[in-house]
């Protein structure tokens, strides 16, 4: 009897875990989804947080999305796209040069989604840097405020802002990862003191504004170095030092002196395997001040003939640091060049031309 009683228990215990379990199962797997999660309060946004938005929201609207060859859909279509930013109240946009070479027409897509047509001002390989002016649009908006490259350091925070992949205004945020970097050009010439930073930087970022933790302008987003094409941590910016002094020549007359004697010289790579610290002259172009001064290029294009080793005085090795020591004399004055010609020095003076 009372083990007949025992097995009883026992199976109805069984029973009735079996209906707790399999309605716990029940509510578990098919009704938990007939209500909403109860939502978890957030909390307050972080200071940085808070000021990161800040930042876009106030420098956001000046950037803009640049296509060229009368696309005006923003789809590529054989022509460039890229970014820019607004440079003043005139409607005057700053961006690259190498997005807006070679177009036949431009267009520029506004914050507000408008899309107007705008006039090639002038550009300017040497820096990468390019104008361009909104037309029939009355719609103001402010430039960026102007900051320093001068005074930059290493490790500050910095956030950049375009058009990557034809993505309207993404922002991505980074460090400065060192300055004074020397970036080549389109014609073998370069631009000295190029801020780089690993804030993403992506094909459609060219041309728009790298930015500080104030919410200023320091620079102008320009290339990478990727062996995908895409965002590798290696961006690179003009110093906004750079585009302050173009910008308005650009605007002015279309174009920037170049300052030159007219001589063309090797690739610093031959000298470094020569052995020579200097620029070599591979050739001195007819009716020049260098002509006129007697200097000389290669003889029979193998023998060396000149080597410039200093420009008033100070040390020069490469073509960067002879241009800027010339852009401190500035065009039509003269500059003292030492030459070496068959390891004999000797001082000449020569005058500095426009050869743009």
């Amino acid at each position: 009897m009372n083990s007949k009683f025992a097995r009883y228990v026992i199976i109805w215990s069984l029973i009735i875990a079996t209906v707790f379990v399999a309605d716990e199962f029940i509510r578990n797997v098919f009704l938990t989804g007939d209500k909403p999660r109860v939502v978890t309060p957030r909390g307050s946004l972080t200071n940085l947080e808070k000021s990161t938005i800040e930042i876009f929201n106030a420098t956001a609207p000046s950037v803009v999305y640049i296509f060229t060859q009368g696309d005006y859909s923003g789809r590529k279509r054989g022509g460039g796209t890229g970014s820019g930013f607004i440079w003043d109240s005139a409607g005057h946009v700053v961006t690259n040069h190498h997005v807006i070479a070679g177009a036949n027409e431009i267009a520029v897509r506004l914050e507000n989604g408008e899309v107007v047509r705008a006039k090639f001002v002038g550009s300017t390989p040497d820096y990468d840097l390019a104008v361009i002016r909104l037309t029939g649009t009355r719609s103001g908006r402010a430039p960026i405020p102007l900051g320093e490259s001068s005074s930059l350091k290493v490790g500050q925070s910095v956030f950049a802002i375009g058009n990557p992949f034809g993505l309207s205004r993404t922002l991505t945020s980074g460090i400065i990862s060192a300055l004074n970097r020397r970036l080549p050009t389109s014609n073998n010439r370069e631009v000295d003191g190029v801020i780089q930073t690993d804030a993403a930087i992506n094909p459609g970022n060219s041309g728009g504004p790298l930015i500080d933790t104030a919410g200023r302008l320091i620079g102008v987003n320009t290339a990478i170095i990727s062996g995908s094409g895409s965002s590798a941590g290696i961006g690179f910016a003009v110093p906004v030092d750079v585009v302050n002094r173009i910008v308005p020549q650009l605007i002015k007359s279309g174009r920037v002196p170049r300052p030159g004697i007219g001589i063309t010289v090797l690739p610093e790579e031959v000298a470094a395997r020569l052995g020579v610290a200097g620029l070599i002259i591979a050739d001195v172009l007819p009716g020049t001040s260098s002509a006129k001064a007697g200097l000389v290029g290669l003889v029979n294009g193998r023998r060396l003939g000149d080597i410039v080793t200093h420009v008033n005085g100070a040390r020069i090795e490469t073509l960067a640091e002879f241009t800027k020591e010339l852009r401190k004399v500035g065009i039509g004055n003269q500059v003292n060049l030492t030459i070496e010609r068959n390891k004999i020095s000797r001082q000449v003076s020569v005058q500095i031309m426009d050869i743009s």
